[in-house]
């Protein structure tokens, strides 16, 4: 039998060690997302990183440093399908980069593993996890920070008409009330709408502000005098 010619116990021993070093990692990591219920959990994660190991130790067993090189290429690429088959989106939102990010790193952990670099695929499988417990608290804080308005785009906007000869004065006023509240003028634009009349067209950058603050400045300016129309909207931009 060719398996009799083939089995080497040196060679069998250490790839014996990659696998079972290569399941352990990915177990630890997709334990962790197991227990948040994420769709890459414990048995996909140790497949991925079983599944990187053995395609690493098989090219190295047949073809050497060089040959094996370029199977954790083409590990690397070929992972990509099968996270994006976990990234999910649902109108203006996207979700799974996280666990595909994580499947990507558990392959990573395998080729490591299957390079027979054991210490250095138990330091990424520590980061791999580290990455997704500690930094969710981190994340936590960050977006607990006030937002700074010049930092985003305008996402809200403000339409004022009035007469011709009045133009300066709306605008004035609205800017003065705007700022009182912390809002800051991304782009004021205004056009003629005929009979004398013009729109004042204004793009909010985004503040700490509640949109309840916005509808109460549109209110109070409704009373103007000066003002003949005047409405918030939501900018597409």
């Amino acid at each position: 039998m060719r398996f009799i010619e083939t089995f080497d116990p040196t060679s069998f021993g250490d790839t014996t060690v990659s696998f079972l070093s290569a399941f352990l990692f990915g177990t630890l990591i997709g334990a962790e997302r197991q227990y948040r219920q994420r769709s890459a959990g414990v048995r996909t994660n140790a497949l991925v990183a079983l599944g990187g190991a053995a395609f690493v130790d098989l090219a190295q067993r047949i073809g050497g440093e060089v040959e094996s090189l370029r199977v954790i290429a083409y590990v690397v690429s070929g992972i990509g399908f099968l996270g994006a088959g976990s990234i999910i989106k649902e109108g203006a939102n996207v979700r799974g980069l996280n666990t595909a990010a994580t499947l990507w790193c558990s392959a990573a952990v395998g080729a490591c593993v299957g390079s027979d670099m054991l210490a250095e695929g138990f330091l990424l499988t520590f980061f791999v996890i580290a990455g997704n417990t500690i930094l969710r608290s981190v994340v936590r804080f960050v977006d607990r920070l006030p937002i700074r308005s010049r930092t985003i785009e305008a996402v809200y906007g403000i339409t004022a008409r009035t007469l011709d000869e009045q133009v300066s004065s709306v605008v004035q006023k609205l800017q003065t009330r705007l700022e009182a509240d912390d809002y800051v003028v991304g782009k004021l634009t205004v056009r003629e709408d005929g009979a004398d009349h013009s729109e004042i067209d204004f793009n909010l950058l985004t503040s700490s502000n509640d949109i309840d603050v916005l509808k109460k400045i549109v209110s109070e300016m409704a009373d103007d005098p000066e003002i003949s129309e005047i409405s918030w909207t939501v900018n597409a931009e």
